[in-house]
């Protein structure tokens, strides 16, 4: 190093170039170390947190179960003191105070209580019955197995020396000569893909009760439940290819590789119309394809045939050849989800707490605040009401996160879950003139739900015919499940009325929203 004396311009120049450089890199580096903690973070609360923004109520209220059966043991062990002391239980304010609140289909089995004597003390003689009191209360009969024997009388004259008999036509069963019922293999068919139950535990509970039933017999079952109901699923599918603004999302499904003894990722397209935001008319609808890909190309053939032209998505790149003019010849409007962008800052802020993050998350609950209160209004309605509410907003937060990436380092996480929004701001802000666009994409996240549930317990789908029928089936149940019908006794009627030679020209009479149940509906 030169004596003070003789340091020149130079020297220093270069010195504070390599003091910058040196600063630039710790930077840099520290940056990176803070990307890497806030992945670290992500990757632990991915694995071991709770997967929803705002939790589920059932889980927070999991701690407060076991106060709630302390309560009630408390509760138990005062009522039986009173009574070892002869006091009189407290009386409740009215003797039917449970009428009316089961609902009204439910059985009812009355247990009529008499008095062990009801003559006059007095010696008058029998007291008349003027009244009663009345409490229902709510029961259940475990589900138990019964043998249902189908009897068929044969009769003859013996006049005609036996050239003319009779006897009633033997009903159409699902398996002939089978042996379970029809209502048994909708029983183990709604099991499986409603309530998330893969049939080798339907048979081992079954198994607990004495019956062996193979899980091989109950897929049997549910493959033939599917070869009948096939026309109408198909024309569910028909139903939904005629219909405008729709939901799209997609979710993986494991199916078993030929020949390899492994499971290879295959996926579930979910495609559904849900007008209720809107006040539509026409009845919602959730339908899954199964593909091998998840590809721009699979995307197109799925909706090759759809007349729609308006979709609700995630802002997966998937779906952008959908609207590229340049690959189709009709392409479709494009609108994207503010839920998955703002989820984006959520998952940020989780590890780093950070005041943009605060600020869009609270931007963007206005704009929901706004959405709660124009649901169900009609089209026009709504759209004036986002021009005049909703747009400011929108206009304000779009200056503001331009003005953010200004003072942001170009490589920063924060600064590229800004740029992610901008990018697609065409989508995002479509529904400001479009009163039937939903913000979200949570109808098709809700439809769904339950594929990640049966995946989970299913393990996986055998083959591809397997993930076929699981993607059809699903599509049948949940389109109940929208329509608030209850998937089994749905499935019974309209099984009955195919195997019994329904009409294939009058197919659309027996969709989920024309079937009149006479209990309650699905909940």
């Amino acid at each position: 190093m030169p004596a003070s004396s003789q340091i020149s311009p130079e020297y220093v120049a270069d010195l504070e170039q390599r003091l910058a450089r040196v600063e630039a890199a710790n930077t840099a580096l520290a940056e990176a170390n803070a990307r890497l903690e806030r992945l670290l973070l992500q990757s632990r609360h991915a694995r071991f947190g709770p997967s929803s923004e705002k939790g589920d109520p059932d889980q927070r209220n999991l701690f407060a179960e076991d106060i709630e059966v302390a309560e009630g043991q408390l509760a138990a062990a005062g009522e039986a003191a009173d009574k070892a002391l002869g006091k009189a239980p407290r009386q409740a304010s009215s003797t039917s105070r449970n009428k009316g609140r089961l609902p009204e289909h439910l059985e009812r089995v009355e247990e009529v209580i008499e008095p062990a004597n009801t003559s006059c003390p007095c010696g008058c003689g029998e007291m008349v019955r003027v009244g009663e009191d009345r409490t229902e209360r709510l029961d259940v009969v475990p589900a138990r197995f019964r043998v249902l024997v189908t009897v068929r009388p044969k009769y003859m004259c013996r006049a005609c020396k036996g050239t003319s008999h009779a006897q009633a036509p033997a009903p159409e069963f699902l398996v002939p000569r089978g042996l379970g019922t029809n209502r048994f293999a909708i029983h183990a068919v709604v099991s499986k893909f409603c309530d998330y139950l893969p049939f080798y535990r339907q048979a081992e509970i079954w198994r607990r009760e004495g019956i062996e039933i193979d899980r091989t017999m109950l897929a049997n079952w549910a493959g033939r439940v599917a070869f009948h109901l096939a026309p109408l699923i198909d024309a569910l599918i028909d139903d939904l290819k005629a219909s405008d603004h729709l939901f799209a999302d997609e979710t993986t499904v494991p199916v078993l590789a030929p020949r390899t003894g492994k499971t290879r990722k295959d996926y579930l397209w979910a495609v559904v119309r849900d007008q209720r935001g809107w006040g539509g008319g026409d009845p919602p609808i959730v339908v899954f394809q199964h593909s091998r890909s998840r590809s721009a190309k699979t995307a197109q053939e799925i909706f090759r045939d759809f007349q729609g032209r308006q979709l609700t998505v995630d802002g997966y790149a998937g779906y952008d050849a959908l609207s590229d003019p340049k690959k189709t010849n009709d392409p479709w409007g494009m609108a994207y989800c503010w839920t998955h962008w703002r989820r984006r800052f959520v998952e940020y802020s989780r590890t780093t707490p950070s005041p943009i993050c605060l600020e869009m998350t609270n931007r963007i609950a206005q704009l929901y605040r706004i959405e709660a209160e124009i649901r169900g209004k009609a089209p026009d309605v709504r759209r004036a009401v986002r021009q005049q509410l909703s747009k400011p907003i929108v206009d304000a937060l779009r200056l503001w996160l331009e003005g953010q990436l200004d003072l942001l380092s170009s490589s920063s996480d924060l600064a590229r879950h800004i740029r992610y929004g901008l990018k697609r701001w065409v989508g995002l802000t479509r529904f400001l003139d479009d009163g039937c666009i939903e913000m979200d994409t949570n109808a098709v996240e809700n439809a769904i739900r339950p594929i990640p549930l049966t995946r989970k317990n299913a393990l996986f789908a055998g083959n591809d015919d397997g993930a076929v029928t699981w993607a059809r089936m699903a599509s049948l149940i949940g389109t109940c499940k929208l329509n608030g019908i209850n998937p089994q006794a749905y499935l019974e009627h309209v099984l009955d009325k195919i195997l019994n030679g329904h009409m294939q020209d009058d197919i659309k009479s027996l969709m989920p929203w024309n079937f009149k149940p006479n209990g309650s509906k699905y909940s």
